[in-house]
């Protein structure tokens, strides 16, 4: 039988045993208007959307603002943002996606470099499917601009899943058994902050609301042979 618990409150859970923390309030009302802002010409109507090149964005993620300071708490000072997509829930966009991993990040070309591959094209950008080691020293931020309560569709996760390195399809319902599964619950400005392989899903809301969530991947080294990030 799965155990599932709520990692609801700073003190109950670490990033480091867990993989995952919540870091509440972390948006002041002036840092969510500008993400708000930032984001507004975006099509309402798709439920994730691959970001690049928004001018307006970029100040936000980086130059020691609130979000870069949560990825830098844990990468340090070289912490830079290297992919982000907008998600959204509505009644019309009421998604779910199945437990998985995150494999791929995103680059400027495509490079043969040894242990990276397979590569794919999702929505215009390239990505590739990098060697584990390279995602397991990545972490996810999860920048709420809505409430997500449990109605809400929130992510699921099996904490300490991330230090289980690539995880098979045939084994996930065993890990999932092994490590439970925690509901992460949030409030507009709150920040979710994820080792990046960490195993995780996503329900169909049961009383869809807009649920946008600014997803952004943070690495703190260069990439091998020739790789470079796309960034944002």
């Amino acid at each position: 039988m799965t155990t599932r618990i709520e990692l609801s409150k700073p003190d109950t859970t670490t990033f480091a045993k867990d993989g995952a923390l919540r870091i509440r309030r972390a948006l002041d009302a002036s840092d969510l208007r500008g993400l708000e802002n930032a984001v507004a010409s975006l099509p309402p109507d798709q439920a994730g959307i691959r970001l690049y090149g928004i001018p307006a964005l970029r100040p936000l993620l980086t130059s020691s603002g609130a979000i870069w300071n949560v990825a830098a708490s844990v990468l340090g000072d070289a912490a830079r943002p290297v992919r982000a997509i907008l998600f959204d829930k509505t009644a019309s966009t009421n998604w779910g996606l199945p437990w998985h991993q995150d494999r791929t990040i995103v680059v400027d070309r495509r490079v043969e470099v040894e242990g990276f591959g397979p590569w794919t094209i999702k929505s215009g950008l390239l990505h590739v499917a990098p060697p584990f080691e390279l995602l397991a020293g990545m972490v996810t931020l999860r920048v709420h601009l809505d409430a997500v309560p449990k109605t809400n569709a929130p992510l699921l996760i099996a904490p300490g899943s991330h230090r289980l390195g690539q995880i098979p399809e045939g084994r996930l319902k065993s890990v999932i058994r092994h490590c439970g599964t925690a509901t992460c619950l949030a409030d507009a400005g709150d920040i979710w902050l994820y080792s990046t392989p960490i195993l995780h899903c996503s329900e169909a809301a049961r009383a869809p609301a807009h649920r946008r969530v600014l997803q952004v991947d943070f690495a703190a080294s260069d990439l091998p042979g020739g790789l470079t990030w796309l960034a944002i």
